[in-house]
C-alpha cells in the first residue's frame, strides 16, 4: 500500500536577493543548428569557472522540434548576475549574437526574490513566455538592459557588453 507523498521545501530567507533566470535558444533557420550546438561547450566552460554569485545552473531542454534548448540559472544577487554579464567570455557572445543571431531567436526571463521580473526577446519568430500575453516594446531606451527593464537603482558596475548608441546608430 502507498504512504503519503513526502512534501519538502527550502528556506531561502539566507538568500534575500535571490534571482532566477530561465535562458533560451530556439533554432529559427539551419544554420542556427550550428549556433545552438557551439553555444554548449562554453557555456559548460563558464560555468566550470564557478562566476561570482552563481548558486546553481541546470540544462533544460524546450523541444526538440524545432530545437530549442536552454538553461536555468540561480543567482545571489542582481549585481553578480550583471557583473558576469557585462564580463568575458559573456560580453563577446552577447556582442556577437546583437549583431547577428546565427539562425537563432535567444530570450531570458528573470524573477527577483525581492519582487519583479523583466525579460528579453531576440530575434524570436515564435512568442514565448510573457511575449504571449503582455504587452509587448521595443527593448530600447529604459527597455535597454536588464537593470532597466526591472526598474533597479543605480547604475551597473562594469559597462554594458554593448551600448544602445552602437547597436542602433
Amino acid at each position: 500500500m502507498r504512504g503519503h507523498v513526502e512534501r519538502r521545501t527550502v528556506d531561502l530567507s539566507g538568500y534575500p536577493d535571490l534571482v532566477v533566470i530561465y535562458l533560451g535558444m530556439r533554432v529559427n533557420a539551419l544554420a542556427g543548428l550550428k549556433t545552438l550546438f557551439g553555444f554548449g561547450p562554453r557555456i559548460a566552460m563558464s560555468v566550470e569557472a564557478r562566476p561570482d554569485g552563481l548558486l546553481l545552473h541546470e540544462n533544460l531542454l524546450f523541444s526538440l522540434l524545432p530545437p530549442h534548448g536552454g538553461m536555468r540559472q540561480y543567482w545571489r544577487d542582481f549585481e553578480s548576475l550583471e557583473r558576469w554579464a557585462h564580463s568575458e567570455p559573456h560580453r563577446t557572445w552577447w556582442r556577437g549574437f546583437l549583431q547577428n543571431s546565427g539562425g537563432t531567436g535567444f530570450w531570458h526571463e528573470a524573477y527577483f526574490m525581492r519582487g519583479g521580473m523583466e525579460a528579453v526577446y531576440d530575434d524570436m519568430v515564435n512568442d514565448t513566455g510573457f511575449l504571449r500575453f503582455a504587452p509587448v516594446r521595443p527593448a530600447r531606451g529604459s527597455m535597454f538592459s536588464a537593470r532597466g527593464r526591472a526598474q533597479l537603482p543605480g547604475e551597473p558596475a562594469t559597462p554594458a557588453p554593448i551600448a544602445e548608441k552602437d547597436l542602433y546608430p
